[in-house]
C-alpha cells in the first residue's frame, strides 16, 4: 500500500498528486475549468472532480478519470449543474454527492453520472444563477451509516452568516427538495464555512473556514451528535490558513491535510498539533483527497 494526496489547482485547472510528505508530485490531468471538489473510488481505480466553470453560463461539470489520468470522461455534462463545489462519493450507495453554489442546491447522481437528482433546493423561487450568497451551498459530506448528509452555506464574505445543515439522504415521502422538513440547522453565525469531512469512527465533523481571523482561516471540529446539554460550540484546531478550502482526513493515521487559495498544503494531527507545511506557492488550491492505493 502507498498513500497519496490528490489536489486541485484552480489557477492552472489541473489535478495533481503527491505523497503525504509533499514529495513525488505528479500531474494527473490538466485543462480543467476551475476544478473545486475531488473524490476517489480506489476500488474501481477512479478519480472524480468538479469543474465550477463560469457561474453565469450554467456550464459546470463533473469529470472522471483513472487514477493515473487515463480514460478521462465527462460524466455530468455542462448545463446539468451550475457551479459544482465539494464532491463526495458514497461507494456503498453508488452515488456521488455535491453542492451547487449558484444553483442553490445539493445534488447527487449515480457513479456514471446518470440519474441526477436535487436533494435540497435553497432558492426559494430565486432564478438561477442565484446572487444571494446566504443560499449558496458549498461543502458537503455524507454519513451513509446514519443515512444523512451535511452541507455548508457560507454566506457573503466575512458576514458571519455561515451555516452548517444536516438532512436525510432520501427526501421524505410527499415532500420535495424545496419543501422537505427534515433539515436540521446545526451551526450558524460562522464566518465562511467551506469544505466538510467526517471522522466516522469518532463521529466528529471537521470543516475549513475561509473567513477572516480570529474565527476564520481555520479548521474547526465538533461532534456529529448533540449531548444532553445540547450541541457544543465548534473547536478551532488549526489557524493561519490563507483562505482555507480543502480538507482531507486520515483517521487511521490520526492526521489531516488542508489546502488554501494561497497555494499551500498543510498537515497536522487531528487535534491540530504538530502542524507542517508540505507545499507552498502551488497555485490556487481547492479540493484535496487522501487515499491508500
Amino acid at each position: 500500500m502507498s498513500s497519496r494526496l490528490f489536489i486541485l489547482d484552480l489557477a492552472e485547472g489541473r489535478v495533481f498528486s503527491v505523497k503525504p510528505d509533499g514529495s513525488d508530485k505528479k500531474i494527473i490531468a490538466s485543462g480543467g475549468r476551475m476544478p473545486d471538489g475531488v473524490a476517489l473510488d480506489i476500488e474501481a481505480g477512479h478519480l472524480y472532480w468538479t469543474n465550477m466553470g463560469v457561474p453565469s453560463r450554467n456550464d459546470g461539470s463533473i469529470e472522471r478519470a483513472d487514477l493515473d489520468g487515463r480514460n478521462r470522461v465527462t460524466i455530468v455534462p455542462e448545463g446539468a449543474t451550475f457551479t459544482p463545489k465539494q464532491l463526495q462519493l458514497d461507494k456503498r450507495g453508488g452515488k456521488l454527492y455535491w453542492c451547487d453554489r449558484e444553483g442553490m442546491r445539493v445534488m447527487r447522481a449515480n457513479l456514471d453520472g446518470s440519474q441526477i437528482e436535487t436533494l435540497v433546493d435553497t432558492s426559494r423561487g430565486d432564478t438561477r444563477p442565484g446572487s444571494d450568497a446566504t443560499k449558496w451551498c458549498v461543502g458537503i459530506t455524507v454519513d451513509p451509516t446514519r443515512g444523512q448528509f451535511y452541507w455548508t452555506q457560507k454566506g457573503p464574505d466575512n458576514a458571519g452568516k455561515g451555516r452548517i445543515f444536516r438532512a436525510g439522504i432520501e427526501i421524505p415521502r410527499g415532500e420535495t427538495a424545496a419543501t422537505r422538513n427534515d433539515i436540521e440547522l446545526l451551526y450558524d453565525g460562522l464566518p465562511e464555512p467551506i469544505d466538510l469531512e467526517i471522522d466516522h469512527a469518532r463521529r466528529i465533523l471537521y470543516w475549513t473556514d475561509r473567513g477572516d481571523p480570529p474565527l476564520g482561516n481555520t479548521v474547526n471540529r465538533a461532534p456529529l451528535d448533540g449531548g444532553s446539554n445540547g450541541r457544543p460550540a465548534p473547536e478551532i484546531v488549526f489557524r493561519n490558513l490563507m483562505e482555507g478550502i480543502g480538507i482531507a482526513l486520515d483517521p487511521a493515521g490520526e492526521r489531516m491535510f488542508m489546502t488554501d487559495l494561497a497555494g499551500s498544503v498543510y498537515a497536522a494531527r487531528l487535534d491540530g498539533s504538530k502542524p507542517s507545511v508540505l507545499l507552498f506557492a502551488q497555485g490556487n488550491l481547492s479540493g484535496i483527497a487522501y487515499a491508500e492505493i
